[in-house]
């Protein structure tokens, strides 16, 4: 599927994994909503579109509460009037990392725009090591969850294949159920239905021989870092989610320095849950409004 040059836009497609997948997995930042996976699994959630800038960086165009947005992966373009164009057609630019953030602050304030840290979407970052072992003190009570499904449950663990996708699919289903609000049912069903294509890679969890938690990411950064897009299990097995997210970290090879979980969108209760597990750091995201104008969309 071809990308067509700007200002046209392309909806996103499977057809175009080919073209997007080398270029994104060679962005240095870390950034998890930039890899193929990550953006075609929400492509509905947020009407991503794709495009080619004349300098033949990708523009992706979406569109959140009624407001349109794009990301510039590869950063801010230098035409000023490209730039003014962009922000004219887009209520705002996201996704804009630390060292683009960094080399263009000062070109950006001086061409009028507001240039701010876009907290919400911080992306928590671990390192594997922390989350395998849970050492010292400042994991005890991680620690506490996690032999607590130890010792309380039969368990066993196995590599996501696509012999046991439905197996995970059946732990979603069940996940599902037990929630009133709106989730990311339907970005991880497909997430799990298409695993292999989308070279994901998962985890599942069963008790007493029944699928009880699963999860999934791919590589990040380079093959440093590693991202997890989805984490699912059934709370009425105390101590799962911790024992999962240790069970991965440990299993994951050694070259992943990092994990990725992914941003808390500002929901109190999540970001909480993240801190919980001491991030090393944070993969910092930026936005680009008009003027004067701060964006909160």
């Amino acid at each position: 599927m071809i990308i067509p040059p700007y200002p046209d836009l392309a909806p996103l497609g499977l057809g175009q994994r080919d073209a997007l997948h080398p270029r994104l997995a060679l962005l240095p930042e870390g950034i998890s909503e930039f890899t193929f996976a990550g953006l075609y699994l929400f492509r509905n959630t947020y009407n991503y579109q794709i495009s080619t800038l004349p300098d033949d960086h990708l523009l992706i165009a979406g569109e959140r509460e009624g407001h349109p947005f794009c990301m510039l992966p590869c950063g801010i373009p230098r035409d000023p009037e490209l730039l003014r164009e962009l922000l004219e057609r887009f209520r705002y630019i996201k996704g804009l990392g630390e060292p683009q953030a960094d080399s263009a602050w000062i070109r950006l304030e001086q061409e009028g725009y507001t240039i701010q840290e876009d907290r919400d979407n911080f992306d928590y970052l671990y390192l594997r090591t922390d989350l395998a072992e849970l050492p010292g003190k400042r994991y005890h009570k991680k620690r506490n969850h996690v032999n607590a499904f130890i010792n309380n449950y039969l368990y066993d663990e196995r590599p996501l294949t696509g012999e046991n996708r439905d197996d995970a699919l059946a732990v979603l289903e069940r996940w599902q159920e037990t929630r009133e609000d709106q989730t990311d049912y339907a970005a991880a069903r497909e997430a799990l239905e298409r695993f292999q294509e989308l070279d994901l890679r998962g985890y599942l969890v069963y008790v007493d021989n029944e699928p009880a938690a699963w999860t999934l990411g791919e590589p990040l950064m380079r093959g440093t870092s590693f991202v997890v897009h989805f984490e699912k299990a059934l709370d009425q097995y105390r101590g799962i989610y911790q024992f999962i997210n240790k069970a991965f970290a440990t299993i994951l090879p050694r070259h992943y320095t990092w994990i990725n979980r992914e941003q808390d969108l500002g929901d109190p209760g999540l970001r909480q849950a993240k801190m919980t597990y001491r991030p090393w750091g944070f993969v910092k995201k930026y936005r680009v409004t008009a003027g004067g104008e701060v964006s909160h969309g």
